[in-house]
């Protein structure tokens, strides 16, 4: 993947992230529009995401599907 690089870590672009996770750009745009994407910040119009926020964001959803199963099997 072409990610980009600076002194802060490394960014990816939404259709980077898209492309990662095997969903669509609207899949992603979706879930930030219900507060449950990725943070991300914009660059002129183009989103761009951290690694380490991207990598923070899957951690934070397999707890909650940890959670979830936990809460089902009881």
């Amino acid at each position: 993947m072409g990610t980009s690089q600076s002194a802060h870590g490394n960014y990816v672009s939404l259709a980077e992230l898209a492309e990662l996770l095997k969903v669509s750009v609207q899949t992603i745009y979706d879930l930030r529009s219900k507060g449950r994407g990725p943070r991300g910040f914009r660059v002129g119009t183009q989103l761009r995401f951290r690694e380490s926020e991207i990598d923070a964001w899957v951690e934070r959803m397999e707890r909650a599907d940890e959670q979830r199963r936990a809460g089902g099997a009881s």
